[in-house]
Order: structure tokens, then sequence, then C-alpha cells
């Protein structure tokens, strides 16, 4: 603890910070949580959910993993998902990406990193899913925006898929999907047209947002 004091430190400013404010916050958090949003993100320590959407702890359900990524064996996401879907009951997931993405751009260069190469595959899937588009752009830089865009584009499709939405959709649950896309250079959030309250919405939005032109040009 000691080489680590500071963190504690800062651990006292900031609850100091919040009871200040709100000196009845964390008795009412502690009560329950009821967040209306889950998030998936990328672990990438440059993009802190709550921080971004201004967002206070008990507000935001989250799950984070290298280049937010949503795969059907992962039981940990599906139990995220299933947990924040069918008890928390939120009305919105959000899986947001972020340009710049390690995990991208070493899945893009086919880079051999170890362990981590056999998780970054399904990044290199997308990838082959669009090879032509990513082919036809110009330079490095743009493959690497697109292939980030593209990456949220396709997990909002695997989260559409997924029993746990599937389910909430067929008994009528007022469920949202949402694909973001966080420019770490100016700390903004852009959505990627790619959100879905059906399987009808998500296939129109699909092909429309992965026929764009990435956001950055």
């Amino acid at each position: 603890m000691r080489s680590l004091s500071k963190l504690f430190q800062y651990n006292q400013v900031w609850a100091d910070s919040i009871s200040a404010r709100d000196p009845a916050f964390f008795a009412k958090l502690a009560q329950q949580q009821a967040p209306n949003y889950v998030w998936i993100g990328c672990s990438d320590s440059r993009v802190p959910a709550n921080e971004i959407v201004g967002l206070m702890p008990g507000e935001l359900f989250v799950h984070r993993n290298v280049a937010n990524l949503v795969i059907h064996t992962d039981l940990n996401c599906l139990s995220v998902l299933q947990y924040a879907v069918e008890v928390l009951r939120v009305e919105h997931v959000i899986i947001c990406g972020h340009y710049g993405c390690g995990g991208v751009r070493a899945a893009l260069s086919n880079k051999r990193l170890g362990l981590i190469d056999n998780w970054l595959r399904h990044v290199q899937d997308v990838m082959k899913k669009h090879a032509l588009l990513l082919d036809s752009l110009p330079s490095d830089q743009q493959r690497l925006d697109k292939l980030c865009e593209l990456n949220v584009i396709e997990q909002v499709s695997n989260v559409a898929q997924t029993t746990v939405i599937q389910s909430a959709w067929d008994r009528g649950q007022d469920l949202e999907i949402h694909g973001w896309i966080y420019r770490i250079s100016d700390g903004l959030l852009h959505d990627l047209a790619v959100c879905a309250k059906s399987r009808h919405e998500l296939d129109e939005n699909y092909v429309r947002a992965c026929s764009r032109y990435s956001l950055l040009g």
C-alpha cells in the first residue's frame, strides 16, 4: 500500500468532493444501482466510460475489454449483458470504440504480440469481411480509422444476435443498441448511425453504416 499511497490520497479527495456536493450520495448509492445504460468499451486507459459521458457512479453499467469486442463465446461479456438487460432493465446498450485503438492497429498490421493474437483474430475477421472497402482507402491512417469504425459496427451486430437481446426484443422489452466511436484527440463522441431497436432496423442501418466513409474523412 505504501507505494500506492497517492492513490488513496486521490480517493479521499474524490470522495470528499462528491460528499461536499451531495452529503447523502454514497448512502443512496449503497442501497442499489439503477443505471439506464450498459457500456461495452475498450480497456484503453484513455477512454474512461463514466467521465466522457458525464455520468456519476451508479448511472452506467460497464464492461471493457481490448478492442471492445462482443464474442459469442465470451461468457464474461454475455453475463454482464444479461444482468444489465434482464435484472437492471437498462434501456440502452452502447458499444463504444475509439480511434487509434492499439488492438485494432495490431490486427490491421498483423503484428505478433503473443496470447492476445487469439483475441484480436476477431478484429481480423472484421478486416477480412470488409477487405474491399479497406483496400480502397489511400492511406494506412484512413484504413485504421475505418477499421476502428467497422469494428464497432460489427460488435453492434454481434450484440443484437445474442440470445440476451433477441429474447428481450421478443418479449417486447424497450431496448436500443448504439454504436459510437470516441476521438481521444478532442474528447468527443460520434454516433456511427447503426442504432437499432429491432432486427429489421439493425439490418437496414448496418448496411448503411458499413458503406459510409470514415467520419475522419
